[in-house]
Parts: structure tokens; sequence; C-alpha cells
């Protein structure tokens, strides 16, 4: 548990972790266990967890202590409730769950929420699993959606999801070519192994493909045998859902069109197997990286060739195929990319450091193991992580989205890890105090000179150190002056001193006359409120910093910022007004349409939700949701402050 001991422990921990604040006086004002605890705890248990902090107001990043008359009252009533199978269906909670801590003389209680396992989602309250289970959605407690709970509860139950029996399906339904490839491999791995001697359908119940539940008797193909190796129609019958990509591109953008792709297109199988073959071959193509020696032969395979296809059979073996995110593989000049349908089992952060590992579909991934692919349990993402860092490539980036459906990214950067110009940049700004850094503090200061700027998240991508050092090593160079801060709680990042991107406080400074009319609520992309109205001049006062349309410019924004509709030319407001009127006046868009008239409407300028709101005459929220952060996601649409994605006053612009 992360130790408090003053206000700044609070502060660096609400950079690092989910965090809620609630003062729990109770009408006497001697203390109570807040009604809506229980919501943030089922809440944060059935995400990544996070800590409560009980008598401490928070505003605007600022926290006062108010502490808590009768802390023993709290406690009890905590663990009392905890323990009720009524109220909450699994007690997370133990002694070592709840600090009590004194500051300024008053005592708060800190409570840290554990994660659930895997076998205890999903975590709900009062005997209510479909309408009282929650998940936190950016510092907010939402109700999962009845499709989250489905899988919690599969999950709970299935060790290994490939490993059920698919009734209605038979030998038929499986590839011949694709298996006798695979007995091809396994006989050149393995070329000794006694199961070479079997038939074809004997080696394929052998691996995997065809079992026998011994208590019901019943046999039949696994949903491994069909994924790896079935028919497209099979696979299609049996798991909807299903689709894998493979997409090169020859340019860095990533927006640029394609040059080469693999997908199902009924020319091949289009089973997980032949997809492994055919774009394993098309990675590592090219692969710009030295050779590497043993005993003085060179090896036709480097670390970073291991790397690659540790990352994509990681993805395929981890994935969620009921999940409706697709397979998708990127190759550019400059990155390797790696998106499967599923958040990850272990928490990315454990799946750095290894030893821990709990794979979705154990058949595949034995089944890869058997023709020399793949690594032990527990191995794969050391794996990856060394054989980039033999490359000197930059640390890969492993992380999660839960928006617009549940998947998990690796992206492998191809960029050196401290590239010539930045040496010389770095250099020119610090002199020699930046070689005193010890590894871990360069390795921030460079991916902030590199990438513009950096987050706690992203400090721990670089290094498996816990996060409480990362969050104390972060201010440290703040204070060294190698960074500089800006922005609150997890929202807060640090770039290289002068070379600050862009933030709203820098460019609507002195400006703002309605703050609160430009707030939101999404997680991972903008703002924090369902329900937008906008009616007042919200960022500038009359037409001052304005352009002949009436749209705000700064010379921090490569475009003009449309934030006020009322401030507009008449002639330029009408045609905004015109060019959404298909929005407002259908209510039954096709997605596609309404893109593409995002597309048009915020081409030239950046644009706020809240004037989107009134122009297309939809709800902030079913913008946000279905349509731009998608298409922030898909590199078709920018935000105006990238380093501030949860920002009141963000816009958008055409990419």
């Amino acid at each position: 548990m992360f130790a408090i001991t003053d206000l700044l422990d609070i502060q660096t921990l609400s950079e690092s972790a989910e965090l809620e604040f609630k003062l729990a006086q109770g009408v006497d004002g001697k203390g109570k266990l807040p009604d809506d605890f229980w919501r943030t705890y089922s809440a944060m248990a059935n995400a990544r967890g996070g800590y409560v902090v009980l008598g401490v107001k928070e505003k605007k990043g600022r926290f006062t202590t108010e502490g808590i008359s009768d802390v023993a009252t709290v406690t009890k009533q905590l663990f009392d409730i905890a323990n009720n199978k009524k109220k909450v269906n699994v007690n997370l909670l133990t002694d070592n769950s709840v600090q009590s801590v004194t500051l300024d003389n008053k005592t708060i209680l800190v409570i840290e929420v554990p994660a659930a396992r895997r076998e205890q989602k999903p975590i709900y309250l009062n005997n209510q699993p479909m309408s009282e289970a929650y998940i936190r959605r950016h510092e907010g407690d939402c109700h999962c959606s009845e499709e989250q709970i489905k899988r919690m509860m599969a999950e709970q139950v299935e060790d290994s999801r490939d490993d059920k029996i698919l009734p209605g399906f038979d030998f038929n339904d499986i590839d011949q070519d694709s298996l006798r490839a695979y007995r091809n491999l396994f006989t050149a791995a393995k070329p000794q192994h006694p199961w070479l001697e079997m038939d074809i359908f004997d080696l394929f119940k052998n691996i995997g493909g065809w079992r026998k539940d011994r208590q019901s008797g019943v046999e039949g193909l696994t949903l491994a045998g069909i994924l790896m190796f079935g028919t497209w129609n099979a696979i299609q019958d049996a798991v909807p859902n299903y689709f894998v990509d493979y997409r090169e591109r020859d340019e860095a953008q990533s927006d640029a069109r394609w040059i080469d792709r693999i997908y199902p297109d009924g020319s091949w199988s289009g089973n997980i197997f032949d997809f492994y073959r055919r774009t394993y071959r098309k990675l590592i193509t090219d692969l710009k990286v030295p050779f590497e020696l043993q005993d003085g032969i060179r090896l036709d395979e480097t670390r970073a060739h291991e790397a690659i296809r540790e990352a994509l059979v990681n993805t395929l073996v981890h994935a969620d195929y009921t999940g409706r995110s697709s397979i998708l593989i990127i190759k550019r000049p400059d990155l390797f990319g790696f998106r499967n349908p599923g958040l990850m089992r272990v928490p990315p952060e454990i799946a750095i450091k290894g030893g821990e590992s709990d794979c979705r579909n154990r058949r595949m991934h034995q089944m890869f193991l058997m023709i020399g692919a793949g690594e032990r349990a527990g191995s794969g993402i050391p794996k990856i992580m060394s054989g980039w860092k033999w490359a000197n490539w930059r640390t890969p980036k492993l992380y999660e989205k839960t928006e617009p459906s549940e998947q998990t990214l690796l992206e492998l950067s191809t960029v050196s890890l401290i590239p010539r110009e930045v040496t010389e940049l770095l250099d020119a700004l610090f002199g020699e105090t930046f070689h005193q850094l010890d590894d871990f503090e360069k390795m921030i200061v460079v991916t902030a000179a590199i990438e513009g700027w950096v987050n706690h998240e992203r400090a721990c991508q670089l290094t498996s150190k816990h996060s409480r050092d990362v969050t104390l090593t972060l201010p440290k160079l703040v204070d060294k002056g190698f960074l500089v801060s800006s922005g609150e709680k997890r929202d807060k990042s640090y770039s290289l001193p002068g070379m600050e991107p862009p933030s709203p406080e820098d460019v609507f400074a002195n400006a703002l006359s309605g703050v609160k009319n430009l707030t939101h609520n999404e997680p991972n992309l903008t703002h924090s409120d369902p329900s937008l109205t906008h009616s007042e001049h919200n960022l500038v006062d009359g037409n001052q910093g304005r352009d002949e349309n009436g749209r705000f410019i700064h010379e921090l924004l490569d475009k003009p910022f449309i934030d006020d509709l009322e401030v507009l030319s008449v002639e330029f407001r009408e045609y905004l007004q015109d060019k959404t009127a298909p929005s407002r006046e259908h209510r039954r868009l096709d997605t596609e349409v309404m893109k593409e008239l995002l597309t048009d409407l915020c081409n030239g300028h950046y644009l706020s939700v809240s004037v989107m709101e009134i122009l297309l005459g939809r709800k902030a929220q079913s913008i946000r949701q279905n349509y731009l952060k998608p298409m922030v996601d898909a590199k078709q649409l920018k935000l105006a402050f990238p380093n501030k994605p949860n920002s009141p006053k963000q816009g958008y612009t055409l990419n």
C-alpha cells in the first residue's frame, strides 16, 4: 500500500492511481461511511483498483484536511458492510487495506481498493449483478454494460477460453492444408517427437484441437482447433466477431494508405495459424537490425526478430475473440503495432516485470510453443522488452483502452533510443548535468524530448520500477530543472523547459468567462459532463483575438478555434448550420455519413464539443463516445491539446 505521511503524498498519489475523495462527515459531523462509497468500491474493483481517501476535500487539485472525529466507527461500518453478502458480493478488503493517517492534527482514512481477480469479477451490490455492477471511467463510477458483465462472468468460469468443445462442428471444418503446414513446422522444431508418428487426426487431438470432456462424455472440436486451423465459414459460425487484419504503410503517418494488406478475402483460410505465417514473414522483411553472431557464426534471427514473433503470438493467444475489436497488426517505417480485443488478464505493469501469466487461450499458446513460437508463461513481454533494448530502440508501449471497446495495444517503435539530434538538443539545454542523471531519469527526459511530453503512465512504461518510485522521480526532475509540469492529478504532464506543448491555460489565459459551460466527461478523451449547455461567450470578451469569421486565434494554435457560435459572423454561422442540417433533421444517420460530416466540419479549425452539440443536435456524450473518440484513435482527427486529453477546453480538427 502507498504510504501516506503528508498532503504531498496525496498529491503524488493523485498522479499515479485512481483516487477518490469523500468527506465522510455524517449528519452529526463525527463521521460516517458515505453511502456512495460502495459504488466506487465496485467500480475500482472491476477495473484496476484505486484509493478512496475519507476526510479530505479536493477542489481543482487543492487538498483540504477536514478529518474524521470517530475513525473507529467509520472503520467498523466499512468492514461490517464489506462482509455483508447482501450488500456486496465479495469483500476484497483486509486490515492492511485501511490506513489511518494524521494530517494537520486531523485523522483521515485511506482505503486501498484492490483490483478483483478474474475469478471474482464482477463485483456488484445488493445481489444485482446486471444492474449494480460499476466500472471506473476517468474518475467517475459508471454502470457496467450488459456485455461487460457477461464477459466478466465468462472470464470468471473459463480459465482457458479456447478450451470449450463446440457442438455441431467436426473434422471437416478444419482446413487440411493448414494442419499439414503446421505438422511440417512441428517436424522441423521437434524432429524426434513421438507424436509425429501419428496420423493427422491423432496429432490434431494431441495438440488440443479435439478433446473429450471426461465428466459429460461429450467430445468434439475445441474453439482452439477451429480458430487455429478452421475454415473461414466454420470460424465465422463459431466466433461471429472474428477478424484478423495486417496493414503495411510506407509512411510514418498513421493515416497513410496501406501498401500491403492481409485479411480474410476468400483467397486463403483466414485462420489464426495461416495469418501468423503470412504476417510474420511480412513483419520481418527488411528488418533493419545488425546481424548477431554466436560463436563466430551469423544467426539468421536476432533478438529483434524474436521480439516481433513473440509480440505477434502474444497478440493472438491473449485475444478475446468474442470482443468487438479485430486483431490488427500494423507495420510502418517507424513502428510495429499490435492490437487484440480484450483487456489483459494480468495488469500491464505486472506483465512487463514478468513471472506472472494468465493466458486467455492456453491451448493455442501450447500449439505455438510446439512449433518453437512463443515463450513460456510470464516471460513473453520481458523478452519483447529485452529484444527492443538490444536493438537500441525506444522502450515499447503496452497499454489498454476501454473505448470504443476493450482492447490491448503494444507499440514497438523502431526509432533510435536517443537520436543524434536529441542528444545535441539535450547537450545544448543541460550540458554535462544531463549525463549525471541515472538511466531512468535520462530515459524520462529523452522521452519528453522525443515525444513532446511525458506523464506518469508513460514513465511507468519505461521501467520495471514501482509506481511510487516513478511518482517520486518526476517532481525531482522538475526541481532539478530538467522538466516543467502542467495540469493536475492524472491529467498532469511534463515537458522540457521552454518546449511545453500549448495548454488550454496558455491559450485561453485571461480570456475565460464561462468555463463551466465547456465541461465534459469522457474517459481518455476530453471533458467531464454528459449534459452540455453552451449559451454564453466563454473564451474571449467581445471580438478581441478573433478572425473575420469570429473564430478565436492564438499564436500557440496552428489553426483558429471555434468556441462559441454566438460570436461568429452571421454568414459563417449560417454556413456551418447548413452544413450540419442533415444531422439535426435525421435522428438516425449512418455512422460513416456522420464521420464524413464531422471530418468536413472540423476542417480548417478546431471545434469544441459544446459547439458540435448545438450544430449536430445531438448529446455531447453521444458525439464523443460514438464518433470523436474512435476518429481520434484512428488519427482522422487530432486534439488541440494532445498532452491534456481530458481538458474541458479541448478542441478537434482534421488531422
